[in-house]
């Protein structure tokens, strides 16, 4: 009897050794680096289970043994935690370090830049052709109310939600910026500030000219004058901000309330998406008494102060063109 139990507890204590180092072996293969030569991304679609997320990680050759990392996943409580995304994972990540980089979600991060002075048209067809964003645009948002700059984003987020993002931060921007705007603007909201700036924006592609062009049109408002901006007539005939053709006497004549060298004070509405620089320059523009600007043949513009001094300049520029 003596004899039995002691082979019976031989035998256990080899089993459990033998268990102990199986058990060591996987946690030691569990954290070695894997089989992955060179860095890759994998996109992990929402409401695929376990087996399925491993058969993709094998088949991008991230893990070597799915056995061994589905074990290491269930063993260490996380079967449940893996989250859907796009991920970027290393060279010889190790299986543990696969498995922390889906649980934690540290998804890669995608930008959407969008330029200062795009109609929202412009901006709505980006969102369109950006890879990774999902689901249809459900409402157009109103001209002038989407803020260039740089996005980032997951693969997954909406193109509805990417809207309101850029739709809160403008309403942000524009909000303190007119806050804190210099005092006896001839402005009676923010929106005629925003619609100001848009205007600025498509003036010019120099950001030290901004204040000084606001400036100008300030100026013109406070005497009663019409803006008379060619971007606007530009806008007025065709809403995507864009014409193939100079602009010609007759456009300047259009009947259209966003040609501003027939109203008075401001068009309906903004024609473009202004960026931070030019609401900032509007809210504190240049001082100045300039009433008139042209273009200098040069990319920037030449300032009047009188409309003698103006016709100078317009002469000149005629000229160059030629």
């Amino acid at each position: 009897m003596g004899r039995i139990l002691l082979r019976a507890g031989l035998i256990l204590l080899i089993l459990v050794l033998a268990l102990g180092g199986v058990v060591a072996y996987g946690i030691d293969r569990f954290h070695q680096p894997g089989p992955l030569r060179e860095p890759v991304r994998l996109l992990i679609p929402k409401g695929e289970g376990m087996a399925a997320v491993t058969r993709r990680l094998e088949a991008a050759g991230v893990l070597g043994n799915g056995f061994l990392f589905r074990l290491g996943v269930r063993l260490s409580g996380e079967d449940r935690a893996l989250r859907a995304g796009e991920y970027a994972f290393p060279a010889f990540v190790s299986p543990h370090g696969v498995m922390d980089t889906l649980v934690r979600g540290e998804a890669v991060l995608r930008r959407l830049t969008v330029a200062e002075g795009l109609t929202t048209a412009a901006v709505l067809a980006l969102i369109r052709e950006a890879e990774g964003l999902e689901g249809a645009i459900t409402a157009s948002p109103p001209e002038g109310t989407l803020l260039p700059e740089t996005y980032a984003y997951v693969w997954g987020e909406t193109r509805d939600s990417m809207i309101a993002r850029m739709q809160r931060a403008m309403a942000e921007t524009l909000a303190s910026s007119w806050a804190a705007r210099a005092e006896g603007l001839p402005l009676d909201s923010a929106q005629e500030a925003l619609i100001l700036a848009s205007i600025v924006e498509r003036e010019t592609a120099l950001p030290e000219e901004r204040p000084r062009i606001a400036a100008v049109f300030l100026n013109r408002l406070k005497r009663g004058m019409r803006l008379q901006s060619d971007p606007t007539v530009v806008y007025a005939l065709s809403k995507e901000g864009r014409l193939d053709r100079p602009l010609t006497q007759a456009d300047l004549e259009t009947d259209d309330p966003y040609n501003t060298y027939r109203v008075r004070g401001f068009p309906p509405g903004p024609i473009a998406n202004p960026g931070r620089a030019a609401i900032e320059a509007v809210m504190r523009p240049l001082e100045t008494d300039e009433l008139y600007f042209v273009a200098d043949g040069s990319g920037g513009h030449v300032f009047a102060r009188t409309l003698k001094e103006h016709r100078k300049n317009v002469r000149r520029w005629k000229r160059l063109q030629k």
